[in-house]
């Protein structure tokens, strides 16, 4: 007859249980901190070099920042436009730089664009696109809708919004900064109280005009209205 000791099976099976559970919870924290080589936060590289960070946010990856680029995806150069009259009269392409300072300017808020620029379909890096009104109604309805989207995209504190930055918590990782705007007769506006950003999508009432999207210190929504295309607004970026 065969008497089993069942003390030692039950040492043994602890000997052989808690180091394989040891091992599940390293695989496990490992495969958890492991970069993914396509992650958005590896970010994305303009034709001039400038290099923005990008975040998830829902089922989109956008930019981090404004675009900052001053050349189309194919290396053409963008008609930089510094003149008020010049810009007033454009029905073509053009960028600048908020005050035409962009040694002060580029680096936080980016450049400003006509719509002109935006409808080439060359602005953004390859593989990005300048949003549409729909894909940007995206953005704003996974935040909650526009009454509350605002606050949720804004980069939070008052260091370069001014105050109150209402509802201002980047919830999101957008990140928007008030980098002003240029009204279609040339001259610039709102830098620490707005920022503006063009989608693709051309007003179906009045063709001289093409949807937005924008924030303001003083309120948590979200702008969506249609403005002159000689407007000139940031760009932000949306990966296909």
């Amino acid at each position: 007859m065969i008497y089993l000791n069942y003390t030692n099976m039950k040492m043994k099976i602890r000997i052989w249980i808690y180091p394989l559970i040891l091992m599940g919870f390293v695989l496990i924290f490992t495969n958890g901190c492991k970069k993914d080589e396509d992650s958005p936060s590896n970010g994305v590289t303009d034709i001039d070099g400038n290099i923005y960070d990008t975040v998830a946010i829902g089922t989109q990856v956008w930019m981090v920042e404004n675009l900052k680029t001053t050349k189309y995806n194919d290396g053409t150069s963008i008609p930089l436009v510094t003149v008020e009259a010049a810009w007033s009269n454009l029905t073509t392409p053009g960028y600048c730089f908020y005050d035409n300072d962009a040694g002060t300017n580029k680096a936080t808020y980016g450049a400003i664009y006509n719509w002109y620029t935006v409808n080439t379909g060359k602005l953004c890096p390859t593989g990005w696109h300048v949003p549409s009104d729909a894909e940007w109604t995206t953005l704003t309805n996974f935040l909650g809708g526009e009454y509350v989207a605002g606050g949720k995209l804004k980069q939070s504190g008052i260091s370069l919004w001014s105050s109150p930055n209402d509802g201002a918590t980047n919830w999101s990782g957008f990140t928007a900064l008030p980098a002003g705007y240029r009204q279609e007769a040339g001259s610039f506006c709102n830098i620490n109280d707005d920022d503006f950003w063009w989608s693709t999508t051309t007003s179906t009432s009045q063709i001289t005009k093409a949807w937005s999207r924008g924030v303001n210190y003083n309120y948590p929504y979200v702008y969506n209205d249609f403005y002159l295309k000689s407007f000139g607004y940031s760009v932000r970026c949306l990966r296909n």
